[in-house]
């Protein structure tokens, strides 16, 4: 019996997804460890979370070519070699070092979202394309369990250099395994495609992806509601280790249990959610519904009393994560539903680069709430805010279709 192509394809995505997020969510679960080392504020974890964010919006703007000549598979195979050298430059230790190393990581995962959309468009069966990119999207949050789960324990007793070397040794395992798939997923590749810098910073180059979003009404509003989720999501992946473990008093091991549970429930409810927008058949609508329910509980998990039990605040986070970190499959499903078959990465690419400009910008936000003020229930109340906000202002135009 023949498996169908779309196996292959949801493997070698879902794989590349979840490692990528082990390197992404492994450098925000060691921060306390490293920015202590280094000589940083415990609330810099938020610039580097932006610096991370804008490797990734670079590459989305400027990476088409790359996707171009290498195909989707080499593309991703050298995203994560990118990543796994990040880490290893992160293990110096020291301030300008880890700057730059949060840069490059974000490059590293830039290639991701519209390689992984491009695979996947091209071999999910219609009838269950949400789910099947829900179940991609949610290596995201697999990866930022392992990263809690693994590597703070293994930095708690061995050192965080040594988590980060396990960190690479993952990333370039992952990319790999994944070579066989790689002829019959790069077959339409262009190896006639130039990448001198007079193609990539081409004016034509940054602003296909952008153009990409005039393609059909619904991707503005659309790419509007994922950049608030990404400010939540953002904020929620880069500080509840840090404001765990700083203001509340946990332990690195007890608050990367709890970012590990933040991180299972988004595994969890974006194949159920996927699932669930697939059976109702308006996944815009879904989306408004989920987004009204993320703002309420983000803002609950700011204002989460001091002196709960371990397992109270696991039962939150969970919560948590469940409503407020599990859009993306739904949203990267609608936006290749949308999109010309052609333009799928394109459109992918220019969506996308708006939410990780959220992710960029709000990190730095976050920490600058925090300096200023010193509450972090503020700041995560003005990021629940934010998304009920934009939910109510973008939703009757997604409810419609």
């Amino acid at each position: 019996m023949r498996i169908p192509d779309w196996v292959g394809a949801l493997y070698a995505t879902l794989l590349m997804q979840t490692v990528a997020a082990v390197l992404g969510h492994g450098l925000t679960v060691l921060a306390p460890l490293i920015t202590a080392d280094a000589g940083m504020p415990p609330e810099s974890v938020g610039h580097l979370s932006a610096l991370s964010a804008g490797g990734t919006a670079l590459f989305l703007l400027l990476g088409g070519p790359f996707l171009t000549r290498w195909g989707p598979v080499r593309t991703l195979q050298i995203g994560a070699t990118v990543s796994a050298s990040a880490m290893l430059l992160a293990g110096l230790g020291t301030a300008p070092v880890l700057l730059g190393a949060a840069l490059l990581l974000g490059i590293g995962y830039g290639p991701t979202p519209p390689a992984g959309s491009r695979i996947l468009a091209a071999t999910a069966p219609p009838q269950h394309r949400a789910l099947i990119f829900s179940i991609k999207q949610a290596g995201a949050p697999m990866g930022g369990a392992i990263a809690g789960l693994g590597l703070a324990p293994i930095a708690a007793h061995f050192g965080w250099p040594t988590a980060l070397l396990a960190a690479v040794a993952l990333s370039l395992l992952a990319a790999a395994s994944i070579q066989p798939f790689k002829t019959a997923l790069d077959r339409e590749r262009d190896p006639a495609q130039r990448l001198d810098l007079g193609v990539i910073l081409h004016r034509a180059t940054w602003l296909a992806p952008l153009r990409a979003l005039a393609l059909h009404p619904a991707l503005p509003p659309l790419t509007w509601l994922a950049v608030s989720f990404a400010v939540v999501q953002g904020c929620l992946f880069a500080f509840t280790v840090t404001w765990l473990t700083v203001d509340r008093g946990f332990s690195i091991v007890d608050a990367g249990m709890a970012f590990a549970s933040l991180q299972a429930a988004g595994v969890v409810a974006r194949i159920l959610l996927g699932w669930v927008a697939d059976r109702m058949g308006r996944p815009m609508r879904h989306l408004v519904v989920q987004a009204l329910a993320g703002a309420a509980v983000t803002a609950g998990f700011g204002l989460m009393p001091a002196g709960l039990p371990l397992l109270a605040v696991d039962a939150l986070a969970f919560l948590t994560g469940f409503l407020a970190a599990s859009w993306n499959g739904i949203y990267l499903s609608e936006v290749a539903r949308l999109a010309p078959p052609a333009m799928i990465s394109a459109a992918t690419a220019g969506s996308t680069l708006f939410t990780f400009i959220g992710y960029l910008a709000a990190p730095a936000a976050f920490a600058l709430v925090v300096a200023l003020g010193g509450s972090w229930a503020l700041a995560f109340g003005l990021c629940g805010a934010q998304l009920a906000a934009i939910a109510i202002w973008v939703g009757p135009r997604l409810w419609r279709g």
